[in-house]
């Protein structure tokens, strides 16, 4: 088979070698593909694409739930060098035209639950020309997906993309502002799915879960990974923490990832012992540092927690714990990925103590080429090799990574630099709060205090209650000086707490 870098041949060179191997299980659909009928499919949307008149370097925007449409979508275009969009579809229309006219999508593919949206997108004039729609009434002048897909000839397409050449553009979740295009390459990629496949425990044999949307990096990276490695998909549309411990039983599931808030959701799923999930080896966990209690009640229950560190400017990758040390080093993000270098700097860019807090730097061919039109943004971000996170981490002396925050959501309290996570870590060991958040709040005195904000699992839980929980757990300095309580922490679909919203929502002055 072709040995030149093409990220969509990973999926011709898996149909060549195992092609009656299942590759995915739409579970939403109800469908079972092996390598060979997907790979048929990914030529068939690629090909259709390239009769409306598609070429090399132009962009396809894809608003897609999680399924077998999305993947064909993904490694079809690939091939001939059309550049995939994927698209957050929890995201207005305002926001997702500001994406698509900032990127020049020419076609989108679009499930038709998004419909209205799409309506209103045509409604606002886009420069959209192609309009391909999955499932429903096609009545509006869109493509049917399936149709137009079947009268396509599923050979391998003739012009095929190189390792430089532009695979995705993928937009950043925009909690700071207007968001960015990340441009990844088939040789960012490729470097992404090695440094995956050479610091992680998965194996030919294995079944993985994809529970996050593949429009986010942290699901999309590990799906083209596990196609590389010949792994079979078990594809949920929307997470549900019920019908995930039942696939994990009925499917064998044995490897998957979940962030945070999933884990947690997934812990409160009455009667748990019910289910059997023997086969499932680890949970891959990240996109927010894992509470320490959380990563203890998974290993009462024999499973280990795997906290990855990664954004979607480095394609995914950047510090993954090993299984040798998940247990030891809990709350840790481990390590470096294997090609991947990871170092902690001051203001200054100088490489800071063991135990000292500074931002996370990341190097690997797997970083990203750029912001798409944002020249000072890319600049300010890739510096003489190294990708600047905005990540506050320590590592110790043993190269151990602990995440604390976002530099932007770091308080200086008095002087004194106050990490959110290492509050909220607290707070989310008492049994009554089922999820946290902590914002810095003006504060006369001492320039910001922590504010907490809780959901709690009992009614019956205070403010006093909440605040005398940390004291003695926490410096003076870092204890909330107040808590509010909420139905539900806002979160982006990556699972950070949007805490830009929650300071619009509570800009008062600390209390004192």
């Amino acid at each position: 088979m072709s040995t030149h870098i093409n990220i969509g041949d990973f999926l011709t060179t898996r149909a060549h070698l195992n092609p009656d191997k299942e590759a995915i299980f739409d579970v939403e659909a109800g469908i079972r593909l092996n390598f060979t009928q997907l790979n048929h499919r990914a030529n068939q949307v690629c090909a259709g694409l390239s009769e409306l008149g598609l070429k090399k370097g132009d962009r396809v925007a894809l608003l897609a739930y999680n399924g077998h449409e999305f993947v064909e979508s993904f490694f079809g275009p690939a091939k001939a060098g059309l550049v995939v969009m994927p698209l957050n579809w929890r995201l207005t229309a305002d926001e997702l035209a500001f994406i698509l006219q900032d990127g020049g999508a020419k076609a989108i593919i679009y499930h038709a639950d998004f419909k209205p949206v799409v309506e209103q997108l045509r409604a606002m004039g886009t420069d959209l020309q192609h309009w391909i729609q999955i499932d429903g009434d096609t009545a509006d002048g869109s493509l049917d997906f399936a149709t137009w897909q079947e009268q396509q000839t599923h050979a391998e397409p003739p012009n095929k993309a190189g390792a430089s050449d532009n695979l995705f553009i993928m937009y950043t979740s925009g909690t700071t502002g207007l968001p960015k295009g990340v441009v990844h390459t088939h040789d960012s990629q490729l470097w992404a799915v090695l440094t995956s496949a050479n610091s992680s425990d998965g194996r030919f044999s294995d079944r993985y879960m994809v529970l996050l949307p593949l429009f986010h990096v942290g699901a999309l990276t590990p799906m083209i990974t596990m196609v590389y490695a010949g792994i079979t998909l078990v594809v949920l549309r929307n997470f549900d923490p019920t019908v995930t411990w039942e696939l994990i039983q009925s499917e064998s599931i044995n490897i998957t990832l979940a962030v945070p808030a999933m884990l947690s959701f997934m812990l409160q799923v009455p009667d748990l012992q019910r289910f059997d999930w023997s086969s499932l080896r680890w949970i891959m966990s990240g996109a927010a540092p894992v509470p320490v209690s959380t990563i203890n009640a998974y290993k009462e229950l024999g499973l280990e927690i795997h906290q990855v560190y990664g954004l979607t400017e480095t394609c995914g990758p950047a510090c993954m714990i090993s299984p040798d040390d998940a247990m030891s080093k809990i709350g840790s993000t481990g390590k470096s990925f294997f090609h991947t270098d990871v170092k902690i700097v001051g203001e200054q860019g100088e490489e800071v103590a063991a135990g000292e807090p500074g931002e996370v730097a990341v190097r690997g061919r797997h970083t990203m080429k750029e912001y798409w039109n944002r020249p000072e943004a890319t600049a300010e971000t890739l510096r003489d090799g190294w990708l600047y996170t905005g990540d506050i981490a320590i590592q110790d002396e043993n190269g151990f990574v602990y995440i604390q925050d976002r530099i932007k959501d770091m308080i200086i309290s008095g002087g004194e630099n106050v990490y959110p996570a290492e509050i909220e870590n607290v707070l989310l060991q008492h049994e009554g709060i089922a999820d946290a958040a902590v914002i810095g709040q003006d504060s006369e005195k001492w320039g910001e205090s922590p504010f907490a904000i809780i959901v709690r699992n009992n009614s019956d839980l205070s403010e006093d209650e909440v605040l005398a929980h940390c004291n003695g757990k926490l410096a003076r300095f870092k204890l909330p000086k107040a808590a509010v309580f909420i139905d539900a922490i806002p979160r982006n679909p990556s699972g950070k707490v949007l805490k830009r919203l929650l300071r619009e929502q509570y800009p008062r002055s600390a209390a004192e």
